[in-house]
C-alpha cells in the first residue's frame, strides 16, 4: 500500500506536542507553522503558531493510521463518508509554498459562491489555480483544500492573474 497524507484533528493547543510524539514514533508528519508577532502589555515577541489550528498532517499508509491515532493529543482522523480522507499532495505543497512566500493570506472555513477560476501568473505563487473573490474592495484568490474543508484567501494584485 502506498503512503498518503491524512489530516489528524488534535486537542486544542496540542499540535506541537502531537508533532513531537509522532516524530518520536517515527511517523512522518507536517505541522505547518507561521510566525506571528504577539503583543503583551509589557513586551512583544515573535512566536510560531499552527497555520491551521488543531490540525496536523501525517504521511502514512492507511492501514497504519491507528498507530498515529493512538498518539496522545490526537482526537481523530478527518473522514468523509466514514472513511479516512486522504489529503492531496498538491494541497500540502500549496501550504508549504504559501508559508515560505511573502504573500498576504487569510485562512477561512467560510463557503464562498463559486467564482471565476484564475491562475496566478506572477510572484512566488505562480502556477496556482483558484477562484477569484472580490472581497471588501480587495482582490483575493481562494484556494480550496477540500479534503480538510479549509480555504486559503490570498490577497493578490489582479494583474498577477489570468482567467483559466
Amino acid at each position: 500500500m502506498a503512503k498518503k497524507w491524512f489530516a489528524l484533528y488534535t486537542k486544542s493547543r496540542a499540535e506541537k506536542k502531537v508533532n513531537q510524539e509522532l516524530n518520536f514514533k517515527g511517523i512522518e508528519n507536517y505541522l505547518p507553522l507561521e510566525k506571528k508577532l504577539k503583543v503583551w502589555s509589557d513586551r512583544k515577541k515573535w512566536v510560531e503558531e499552527p497555520f491551521i489550528r488543531s490540525y496536523i498532517f501525517v504521511y502514512i499508509e492507511e492501514r497504519n493510521l491507528q498507530k498515529a491515532l493512538n498518539t496522545p493529543g490526537v482526537v481523530t482522523v478527518i473522514r468523509f463518508s466514514g472513511k479516512p480522507a486522504p489529503v492531496q499532495e498538491k494541497h500540502i505543497n500549496i501550504i508549504k509554498s504559501l508559508l515560505s512566500s511573502d504573500e498576504k493570506y487569510e485562512l477561512s472555513t467560510e463557503n464562498f459562491e463559486t467564482g471565476e477560476r484564475v491562475e496566478v501568473t506572477m510572484g512566488s505563487l505562480k502556477g496556482f489555480i483558484g477562484e477569484m473573490i472580490h472581497h471588501l474592495n480587495k482582490y483575493k484568490v481562494l484556494i480550496r483544500l477540500e479534503s480538510i474543508n479549509q480555504n486559503i484567501l490570498i490577497r493578490i494584485n489582479p494583474s498577477f492573474l489570468k482567467k483559466v
